[in-house]
């Protein structure tokens, strides 16, 4: 296999995995949005509690799962806490009460953060059994721990699917989303709706937190980034849909990937080395916002927007 293609096959699985992890904190967002018509800023929180208590449960006990465990009943027990004393109280209020609370909610997050561990990065291992590479075919090996999160998020997702399609729970789901008020006086209880669509959000958003843990930095504010790219997902996407969450985080982590490994060179062609070094990282943050500006300019609701009344 000539070295061209292997580089080819190893973005492609490189935009796939990051891709997943993005939809895992999408879907969250969108799930939140589309029932609630909340603009939810902390979700980015719940990624980073995820990450912490995983990376701090896993180095205390040496059990991965059950550092995955806890990272994700921590995030969950954290959405829900947000949901019962703050987000029932906004709900009536329009966008801008919901982004200054939720933006409250994330500066409060990051100093809680930084006050039990502290300003610098922690350090999270790969678990021991995914530690090595794969050999994939000849010349190609890739990292066990990331085809593992491509395979979990593949999971997950056909889970999530299955749970909004295939269940009496996601009918109701479905049903708020399209028409919250004909929903409660088909007798919903949306109390307890909006409590669990929450709290499945935030177990979605531990997840995608705790996967990225020993492939990115443990900070804190690490869920701020991907909480602006989770928001492009959500609005290439179609607000509300998760199949759109699905399909525009795949295309943005192909995007973002393939721009940051083949800009460079292409550049380095036309243009002198240093002109290329400096534009080709910020050329590649673009085309995200580009695409989505073009998706947004042919259809200005999304790749699939939800079915409303």
């Amino acid at each position: 296999m000539s070295a061209g293609t292997v580089l080819l096959v190893e973005q492609s699985l490189n935009g796939l995995q990051f891709g997943i992890m993005l939809f895992l904190m999408a879907a969250g967002l969108t799930l939140v949005f589309g029932v609630m018509n909340v603009v939810n800023l902390a979700h980015g929180s719940l990624y980073m509690v995820g990450a912490y208590l995983c990376a701090s449960v896993f180095a205390a006990s040496g059990s991965f799962l059950l550092g995955v465990s806890t990272g994700i009943a921590g995030a969950t027990l954290v959405g829900i806490l947000f949901e019962v004393t703050v987000f029932r109280r906004i709900y009536d209020g329009d966008h801008l009460d919901h982004v200054l609370a939720t933006f409250g909610l994330t500066l409060i997050c990051n100093e809680v953060v930084r006050m039990i561990w502290g300003p610098t990065a922690l350090f999270a291992a790969v678990p021991q059994g995914l530690a090595g590479q794969v050999q994939l075919m000849p010349g190609l090996s890739y990292p066990a721990y990331r085809l593992a999160i491509i395979v979990v998020g593949l999971m997950v997702a056909g889970l999530l699917y299955v749970l909004v399609n295939r269940t009496r729970l996601g009918m109701v789901i479905r049903a708020s989303a399209s028409n919250r008020t004909m929903a409660a006086a088909l007798g919903v209880n949306d109390v307890v709706l909006y409590t669990i669509v929450f709290g499945l959000g935030a177990a979605l958003a531990g997840l995608s937190g705790l996967m990225a843990a020993p492939v990115f930095a443990v900070t804190p504010g690490m869920g701020d980034n991907v909480l602006i790219l989770s928001f492009v997902v959500v609005v290439i996407g179609g607000i509300g849909s998760v199949r759109g969450a699905f399909l525009a985080a795949l295309l943005i982590g192909f995007v973002d990937t393939f721009g940051r490994a083949f800009l460079r060179p292409l550049l380095a062609s036309l243009f002198a080395g240093n002109v290329a070094d400096n534009a080709a990282p910020a050329m590649a943050s673009l085309l995200i916002y580009a695409l989505m500006a073009v998706v947004l300019f042919f259809r200005p609701q999304g790749l699939f927007p939800p079915r409303t009344r």
